[in-house]
């Protein structure tokens, strides 16, 4: 498993740097990564190895990054080819799972926060 941090920056140049330099010093890779603008604040999400995420909000919280929230998430090898998020996405939406939070990981993975983790699971997986 894989485990998002939302972050909140202030929206200024260098937060990202911050960001970025907190992790690096406590020697945790950042898997994924996205963030944008959002009415004053930037708001991140850092996708970090489960195994990481304790000391991964510590680095954060110690510089004075807020960290809203912590949560697993799904994370996907991806073929580059046309269509495979609509086929991904199609299978979950059809389980009734709601994705709340997607985007794309170092390695052309796909990252997935959904409402129901191991209904998502189920529905990607089933018959593999």
């Amino acid at each position: 498993m894989a485990t998002d941090l939302t972050i909140i920056l202030e929206d200024r140049p260098g937060t990202m740097a911050d960001v970025g330099e907190a992790l690096g010093k406590v020697a945790i890779n950042i898997e994924g990564l996205c963030g944008f603008p959002c009415e004053g604040e930037g708001i991140g999400h850092v996708l970090v190895e489960d195994a990481a995420a304790l000391a991964a909000r510590a680095a954060l919280e110690q510089i004075g990054i807020e960290v809203r929230r912590e949560r697993q998430v799904l994370v996907l090898e991806m073929e580059d080819r046309p269509g495979t998020l609509g086929e991904v996405s199609r299978r979950i939406a059809d389980a009734g799972v709601n994705a709340d939070l997607v985007y794309f990981a170092a390695g052309n993975r796909l990252v997935l926060g959904v409402d129901d983790i191991d209904r998502a699971r189920s529905a990607l997986y089933c018959g593999k």
